[in-house]
C-alpha cells in the first residue's frame, strides 16, 4: 500500500468543467478525507467522521437515484432544489463542505508553520469555519477532540510512512503532495461557497 496521500484520491483530481464540479470524483476525494480523520486514531473524532460519512451518503443516493441530473455538484443542487420539496443531498452537502472547510483550515494552519502542533491548528480551524454552527453541547465535544489530538510529529509520520514497510515519503515530497491537495481542496470551497450564496441554498464558512 502506498503512503497516505497517494492511497486516497486527491482534489486536485477531480475534474472541474465549466459545467462544474464533477460529483463521483469530489465524493471519492472526500471519502479520503474520512480516512485522514482515522488516520488520527481519535476517539474524539468520531462525530465528525460519522457526520461527514452520513452526508457524504446523502449526496451519493441523489446521485445514484438521478445520475444525469447530479453529474456535477451544482447540477445536482440545481436540479433538488427546482424539483424536490426537500432537498437533502442539498443539506448534506453543505454540512460536508463545511466539515471540509474545518479540515482545510486546520491542516493549512498547520502547513503553514512547523512548529503549530495539531491541537492549536484543529482549534483554529474550528473556531474560523464549523464552531458558529454548533450548540454549546457541540461544542463541548469538539473541545475535547481538539486536546487529545496527537503530537504534530506522530500524524506527519503516519502521512509519510508505508504500511507496507517501504521506505517513508521524504518531509519535502510529503509538504509539497499536502499542499497540492489543499491548495485543490480550496478551489473547490472556494466555488461552493460561491453557488450557495449566490443561489441563497445556504451558507459555508470558509
Amino acid at each position: 500500500m502506498a503512503p497516505f496521500l497517494e492511497s486516497v484520491k486527491s482534489f486536485a483530481d477531480v475534474p472541474i468543467t465549466p459545467d462544474g464540479v464533477d460529483t463521483v470524483a469530489f465524493l471519492e476525494a472526500s471519502a479520503g478525507v474520512v480516512k485522514l480523520f482515522k488516520l488520527l486514531e481519535n476517539p474524539a473524532f468520531a462525530p465528525v467522521v460519522s457526520d461527514l460519512e452520513g452526508n457524504i451518503t446523502k449526496v451519493r443516493t441523489r446521485y445514484d437515484s438521478h445520475p444525469s441530473q447530479s453529474s456535477t455538484l451544482e447540477l445536482l443542487l440545481f436540479t433538488e432544489h427546482t424539483t424536490e420539496r426537500k432537498q437533502p443531498a442539498s443539506e448534506g452537502l453543505m454540512w460536508l463542505l463545511r466539515g471540509l472547510a474545518f479540515t482545510f483550515r486546520a491542516l493549512q494552519a498547520a502547513q503553514n508553520n512547523v512548529q503549530t502542533e495539531l491541537s492549536k491548528a484543529f482549534t483554529e480551524g474550528y473556531e474560523n469555519t464549523l464552531k458558529g454552527y454548533h450548540n454549546f453541547v457541540v461544542k463541548g465535544i469538539f473541545a475535547v477532540a481538539m486536546r487529545a489530538c496527537p503530537y504534530r510529529k506522530t500524524f506527519y509520520d503516519k502521512l509519510a510512512s508505508d504500511p507496507a514497510g517501504g521506505p517513508p515519503v521524504p518531509a519535502d515530497k510529503l509538504n509539497q503532495e499536502l499542499n497540492v491537495w489543499l491548495a485543490a481542496l480550496e478551489k473547490i470551497l472556494v466555488r461552493m461557497k460561491k453557488v450557495y450564496e449566490e443561489k441563497k441554498y445556504g451558507d459555508v464558512r470558509l
